[in-house]
This record gives structure tokens, sequence and C-alpha cells, in this order.
């Protein structure tokens, strides 16, 4: 339990500091230059559910669960040159009758692109993202909890160069030769051991290709819809694409408030021959840091 309230402290300070960082970004952009040149975007957000039974005939277990996210943007236009800084971090845990508390949400992603204006719709870019978690990952079995992974254990980066095609203000979309890069520590299997050889790699490259699109709709005033379509291919093999395809339903229900669901869809054969799928429907408070 103390481990828990540790994690949970450090995730806030480390939002704290953020914001802070945030704001005087703020600050800065509010100058009568850096104001025609700089967009920022900052939004956190804390949901928490709980469920609680006594004496209740129908049956059902004790439920508390909570999660806290913080994403933002920083986008530089000048010129026919534009550089869009992005990045989100979520963790969340959940806790069901005597069980302890167990994640349920943890990423922390980042992208940067720098793009020239070459045409009205086409646009060379040089991107770079980064992802991994927070904390470590367990798999849990009867009463045996094993480490599967942690911090950077592994961690992706993608470096990528081409074109991209931009259909403003609602579909962005590039393609791009790409280098991908995963690397380990204690937990190379099956992030990035290669099981045909003797030896343990903790790290593996791969050239491909990569492809990126986003989509944002603003369905109602108080109703938005915004996707993200990833693929890298190694060019081995359709099987070997890896696939990541993030969508998000957000209605605002007050100025703090509002329900959000969450539906990403994840393949990645070295890890599963299986494609994963992650739901979550939340209500919570949320706060927007440039107003």
């Amino acid at each position: 339990m103390l481990g828990i309230r540790i994690r949970l402290v450090c995730l806030l300070l480390l939002a704290c500091l953020i914001s802070s960082v945030c704001v005087q970004a703020e600050e800065i952009a509010n100058t009568p230059t850096a104001q025609s040149l700089w967009k920022n975007e900052a939004i956190g957000q804390l949901n928490l559910t709980q469920n609680r039974f006594d004496n209740w005939s129908q049956g059902g277990e004790n439920s508390i669960s909570w999660q806290l996210g913080l994403r933002g943007k920083a986008q530089l236009k000048t010129g026919q040159y534009q550089w869009t800084n992005s990045g989100k971090i979520s963790y969340g845990e959940t806790q069901t009758g005597g069980q302890e508390f167990r994640k349920s949400s943890d990423d922390i992603k980042i992208e940067s692109v720098f793009t020239y204006s070459l045409a009205k719709y086409l646009n060379p870019y040089l991107s770079l993202k980064g992802e991994t978690q927070l904390t470590p990952s367990y798999e849990y079995q009867d009463e045996v909890k094993i480490q599967i992974a942690d911090f950077l254990d592994p961690g992706y980066f993608i470096e990528s160069l081409g074109l991209g095609y931009a259909f403003d203000p609602i579909v962005e979309t590039r393609l791009g030769l790409a280098i991908k890069e995963s690397i380990t520590r204690d937990f190379p299997v099956p992030y990035t051991d290669d099981p045909d050889t003797a030896d343990i790699e903790k790290i593996k490259v791969e050239a491909g290709l990569e492809s990126t699109t986003d989509f944002r709709l603003q369905l109602t005033d108080i109703l938005l819809f915004t996707s993200k379509l990833e693929f890298f291919s190694n060019l081995k093999s359709m099987d070997t694409t890896d696939v990541r395809w993030d969508n998000n339903f957000t209605a605002a229900l007050a100025k703090y408030i509002n329900v959000q669901l969450n539906v990403e869809l994840f393949y990645d054969h070295d890890i599963s021959v299986r494609r994963q799928l992650k739901q979550i429907l939340s209500l919570g408070l949320t706060y927007s840091f440039f107003n």
C-alpha cells in the first residue's frame, strides 16, 4: 500500500511540474512576438469510480479506481515551417474486493514533428516518437505477481522522414521511411530478444515504413471525436506490421466535467499474435491550462 501511495505522489508531483512549465510557457507566449507564433494546449483530467456493497443480496464486490491524465501540445508556425510537439501521460489503478491496487492504465507518449509546407497539401516532414510506461507492470498468477515490464523496459522510439498531407482542420496524414528502436534492460522477452539466436538481445533496430493519421471532428458544441491511427512495417510480412488505433469520444457536461470513451486497438506480433483491445468509459474532472 505504501508503494501505491509513493507512486501516486510521484505522479502528482510530475503533473504539477508539467503544469508549472505550461504556465511559464503561457506567460512567454503572451508577449506580442511569441503570441503570433506559438499555439499551446495543456489539459489535465482526474477520474474516480467507487462501488461498495453491504449485505447486498444480488452480490457484487467492492471496488475503487482512479485515473490521472495530462496531455499537452505546443505548435510553432512561421512562414512555411511548422514545428509541433505533443505529449501524453496517463496513470490509473483499480482495487477489487480484497485485492491490492493493480495498474489499469500507464502510458507516456511524446511526439515531435517538423514540417515544411512545399505545396497546399504536400508537406515534407521529419518526426520523432517515443513511448514507454511510468511504473513496473506485473502478471498475476493466483496469489503470485511476476514483474514483466518497467520504465523504458521496454521503450520504443521511431524516427521518420517522408511526406505529409493536411486537410485542415479535420485530417492530417503522413507516410515516410522510418527506423524503430526497441530497448530493454531486464525484460528483453518478448520485446527485443530474437528466439532464433543463442544471445539475449536487449536492443532491436528495424527499418521500414511508418504512417500516422490524425482525425479530429467537432460533432456538436459539446461532443468531440479524435482518432489516431499508426502503422509501422519492417516490410518482412503483413503479420509483422505494428498497428495502434486510439479513439476518443469526449462530451463536455459542464466547464470542468466531462464524459470520455476511449477505445484503443493494438497489435504487435512480437508481443502477441492476437490483437489487443482496451476500452475505458469515465466521468471526471478536467481542466485546461490555456483558455
